[in-house]
Formats: structure tokens, sequence, C-alpha cells
């Protein structure tokens, strides 16, 4: 099978269940954030290899979260997504967060590389979660989506600073 198809070559798409869209599409925009962000998570898989932290997990449910959002409301093949993997995330980040000092200020990204890696994730988490917000009308599953989007979110901030060990570096007007 070839990679390259042609049928995108007019600057349209396909969404899940067939209608096809403006590559500027809100459902696009949103699914093309995603999957930049998914990439991010597997640098940052890369360079916390031997952690036991739970990447892959979200990965493999940003995928199912991401073909949501691509959907044009007529494929019923997808599984509802699972509201259990936001409470997942607060979870850990209730977890971690436990171990860590207090913030005291805004957090400048720095050092180790893997909690610059998750700030980057986390902002381009954000640009994914103002995509998804954007995407009218909005679905039950769409709703559920930005919910664990957000979440995300809180999430890879909370790693960044666990992967700093509490030398979170601030920034002081």
């Amino acid at each position: 099978m070839k990679i390259y198809t042609k049928t995108g070559d007019a600057g349209t798409t396909s969404l899940v269940g067939g209608t096809r869209v403006s590559k500027a599409h809100p459902r696009v925009m949103t699914y093309g954030d995603l999957d930049e962000l998914i990439s991010y998570l597997g640098l940052l898989r890369c360079e916390t290899a031997g952690k036991e932290l739970p990447l892959r997990r979200i990965q493999i449910h940003l995928m199912n979260v991401s073909a949501h959002l691509a959907n044009d409301g007529r494929s019923l093949k997808l599984k509802p997504l699972d509201e259990a993997e936001t409470a997942f995330l607060e979870s850990e980040i209730d977890r971690m967060t436990a171990e860590l000092p207090p913030q005291t200020a805004f957090v400048l990204p720095c050092e180790p590389h893997a909690a610059s890696l998750a700030h980057v994730a986390r902002t381009v988490c954000r640009r994914a979660e103002r995509s998804a917000v954007g995407i009218e009308p909005k679905t039950d599953q769409d709703a559920i989506a930005i919910r664990y989007i957000n979440r995300l979110s809180d999430y890879l901030f909370t790693l960044a600073r666990y992967l700093c060990e509490g030398h979170d570096d601030y920034w002081l007007p």
C-alpha cells in the first residue's frame, strides 16, 4: 500500500466517518495538535526510559481522544471515551504533588532535559485544548475529551516539576 493517496492535494481531508473538510477545519486542527503532543510524549518517553511513568498509557488514550475529535458524528465504531482516564491523571497529579515542595512563583522551564520536554508537551497540550474548545457543535464525547486534555496539561506541568526533583527555577518579577 502506498503512503500517499493524493486525495489531500487540494487542501481537504476526511474526518472519521467520511466527511471531506478543509485541512484548516477545527477538528483537523485539533487532531493535528494532538498528533504533535503524542510525538512530544514519545520524546519524553525516550528521555525518561526506566522511570515508572504512564506516558505510553497517555499516548494510547490520546489516540482515542483524537479519533473522537476527528469524528464527523457519522461513525458509530468508536468506543466511548473512558472518563476514568481523567480520574487517573488526577490521582497521578496528587501523588506527585505530595512529594513536591510548594510552588512559590511562576516556574521557568529548565533542566533536566526531561522536565523541559514535559513543559513543551504541556504547551502543545494547551494549544490542543484551545483548538478543541473551538469545535462546534460539540458532542458529549468532545466534552469528555476536552476535560481529559485540560487535566493532561495539569499532569504535564506537575510532571515537569516532579522531574526537577524539587529544584524548580522560578521567575520572580
